[in-house]
């Protein structure tokens, strides 16, 4: 009798062993994604977004310019920065993490709006309220060797006859062979994207090296190249039409630095105009409306953060080189400054 008792208690728990179920989390898949994409018609940027599936409980949208959200609902209008055609992906993701996506292209139309200008009307220095100066001689001559000494002086920078001068003149002054000037709009505007337009006249002489240019606020803290430089035009004296467009960021800086030139005729006799588009997909160079060099722009460059203005006129250094014999002085002349976002 305890031998059949134990058989059939063996048995019962074998029975009820194999009855049990695996009863873990059902697999929950999204399916039949659909993306509708609205672009307003007043040329102010924004698109009406309306994402749908079948048992989806988020929407993650990239928007193609290097913004991403996740929407609960699906719904979102979201305003681009700049004009383009942009390839949006959304990706439907349900309860369990399952997900399903779609691709669809949108394009802006966007209206810039002037938000800082100089057109240099005023006789005299530059605008204190728009315009600080850089003074002396830098570390290391600016980290470039430049042999110039930066004054705040009416001789170095001035305006008049509706344009401003930047004057670099062969004189001794404090321990340099040269003056000129370098002024900015540090700690009185700076902005994030948008568009730069200067209208200017490049100074004659081998050696000199006049720059409209930017730098990211953040480099009293970050330092350079960490701050990230737009360089919207440089020159040198030694190839007299050639115009450089470059960027410098940790990953490429000095002599490595993401950069383009354009051969243009006139640039040292004649007004010419040098562009800078920038979003957060790409910064592009122009010279009379003509793109030379195209960066492209991510999250992951310091080029998504407020910088703000330069222009000087350095002589020798690095980039300019060596200063021929004969120089006297020379004057980048600037007929106006825009920036349009």
């Amino acid at each position: 009798m305890k031998y059949i008792l134990s058989v059939i208690t063996i048995g019962s728990f074998l029975l009820l062993s194999c009855g049990k179920k695996d009863t873990g989390t059902t697999v929950v898949t999204p399916t039949n994604l659909t993306v509708n994409a609205v672009a307003s018609t007043d040329n102010s940027g924004n698109v009406a977004f309306t994402a749908s599936a079948t048992n989806a409980t988020t929407y993650d949208y990239d928007f193609g310019n290097g913004v991403f959200q996740t929407v609960p609902t699906g719904i979102v209008t979201y305003k681009y920065p700049a004009s383009g055609t942009y390839s949006v992906n959304v990706i439907a993701k349900s309860s369990t993490g399952q997900t399903i996506s779609q691709r669809t292209t949108v394009t802006v139309a966007v209206t810039q709006s002037l938000i800082f200008s100089d057109e240099f009307e005023a006789n005299g220095a530059p605008d204190p309220s728009k315009w600080g100066y850089d003074i002396g001689t830098g570390s290391n001559g600016w980290g470039n060797n430049e042999l110039q000494h930066y004054t705040n002086r009416l001789e170095n920078a001035f305006v008049s006859n509706g344009t401003l001068k930047i004057r670099a003149i062969k004189e001794n002054f404090s321990g340099s062979a040269y003056t000129s000037a370098r002024i900015l709009t540090q700690n009185k505007f700076s902005f994030k994207y948008g568009k730069v337009e200067v209208r200017a006249k490049l100074p004659v002489g081998v050696g000199t090296w006049p720059a409209i240019w930017m730098l990211g606020n953040n480099i009293t803290t970050a330092g350079w190249p960490a701050c990230g430089e737009i360089d919207i035009m440089e020159h040198k004296g030694s190839q007299l039409n050639r115009i450089y467009g470059t960027v410098h960021h940790p990953a490429r800086f000095g002599g490595n630095a993401d950069g383009g030139t354009r051969d243009i005729t006139n640039a040292t006799t004649e007004f010419q105009i040098y562009t800078m588009e920038w979003n957060a997909t790409s910064i592009k160079f122009l010279v009379n409306g003509s793109v030379f060099h195209t960066v492209a722009n991510t999250s992951s460059l310091p080029f998504n953060q407020n910088f703000f203005l330069i222009m000087n006129l350095a002589m020798g250094g690095t980039f300019g080189g060596a200063v021929e014999s004969g120089f006297s002085n020379a004057t980048m002349e600037i007929d106006y400054i825009r920036v349009y976002q």
